[in-house]
């Protein structure tokens, strides 16, 4: 399975798991992300996004978008849109 570098995390919300990304590439609802970074490395199937608190089915690049994630990240990790099996 390959992946393209789609932005990183600029914030994480611990309290309800949500990651903050900045996009240099469009991202969408039934994608697959990879989050890697130095203490980071899952995969996960994104559920819901949202814009300014409102929920979009997909964001572009330039956007800050945030979603639900099942794993802690970090600031400045790396997330990748995975493509193909």
């Amino acid at each position: 399975m390959s992946g393209k570098e789609i932005g990183k995390v600029t914030h994480f919300f611990d309290q309800i798991s949500v990651a903050v990304l900045a996009l240099v590439e469009t991202v969408k609802v039934g994608d697959t992300l990879h989050f890697l970074g130095h203490s980071t490395d899952f995969k996960q199937e994104v559920t819901s996004l949202q814009i300014e608190h409102k929920e979009v089915k997909e964001a572009k690049k330039g956007d800050d978008v945030a979603l639900k994630v099942s794993q802690k990240v970090h600031p400045n990790d790396k997330v990748f849109k995975l493509t193909g099996e």
